[in-house]
């Protein structure tokens, strides 16, 4: 499935990053941590090219951990500077703030060499819509600062933020790249609720969610769903949940639109469990 979802507000945002680069010294870039990978957006990463990067894999206590400490090491075979974080309950947060003042400690030491007062670091948080850019902000602030929610692109404009007394954030809206061409790709940024909901099928995803349990995580489907055949097909099992789920329409119609928006909500709630996709 393809994902061509670029809405015009997308257009103004890339212009804003682009604009408000050279204000910073670090680029924090804001992954999930269930697909860091698919998440990836180029045109952030060109865009940030000439500063010091951090990868955050957000919401890790939605991954599998094992999962994310192979994510985070291969990362780091690359020479990329990665932390992994929960910025709901703030696990992680003291290695992401080690991260940052080790990439700011050079420009620091610097300005102390040339007699200049060391000023606090100014980072600026980007990615992809609904990757949790808000709540991380609120976390390292340690109040509610920014607007947050579930769907993608309701953080709004620019705001600078004084973290403790040594670092600035500056939060931006989510941003996408034109078009997701490879299919897998498409399917997992609209099982983890990036997208737009106009841009995919909530049945094509949900069957798509339905094969990914079959094939890598069958104990799920066996403990969390109580569907003792794995060996189904996607939509019959999709059809199996419903039954069990009482999702009927009036005639006893199975109502497999609730059932494929129910599913996707688990998913993305961690209500299956700790599943990694990349």
């Amino acid at each position: 499935m393809a994902i061509n979802w670029y809405p015009g507000h997308m257009v103004k945002a890339k212009r804003e990053i682009q604009q408000n680069i050279k204000l910073v010294d670090i680029v924090a870039i804001l992954l999930d941590a269930r697909a860091p990978f698919s998440c990836r957006n180029q045109d952030l990463e060109n865009i940030s090219s000439r500063k010091k990067m951090l990868f955050v894999l957000n919401k890790m206590d939605l991954a599998d951990p094992k999962t994310t400490d192979q994510y985070l090491t291969r990362l780091r075979r690359h020479g990329i500077t990665a932390a992994a974080m929960d910025s709901t309950s703030g696990k992680g947060l003291n290695e992401v703030l080690k991260a940052l003042k080790a990439l700011y400690e050079p420009q620091a030491q610097m300005l102390q060499s040339k007699g200049r007062r060391v000023r606090p670091m100014r980072v600026m948080v980007v990615g992809v819509p609904n990757i949790g850019k808000s709540t991380f902000l609120n976390c390292l602030v340690g109040k509610k600062m920014a607007v947050t929610g579930a769907k993608p692109g309701i953080t709004r404009g620019k705001q600078w933020v004084r973290v403790r007394e040594d670092i600035e954030l500056m939060d931006t809206p989510g941003l996408m790249w034109p078009k997701v061409e490879n299919e897998e790709q498409g399917l997992k940024l609209a099982l983890l609720g990036i997208v737009g909901e106009n841009a995919y099928q909530e049945e094509e995803v949900a069957l798509y969610l339905l094969e990914v349990l079959k094939a890598r995580f069958p104990d799920t489907l066996r403990d969390t769903l109580k569907i003792q055949d794995g060996d189904r097909t996607a939509i019959e099992l999709l059809e199996q949940t419903a039954r069990q789920r009482g999702h009927l329409l009036k005639g006893g119609q199975l109502d497999l639109g609730k059932t494929c928006a129910a599913l996707l909500q688990d998913f993305r709630k961690g209500r299956l469990g700790r599943l990694s996709l990349d």
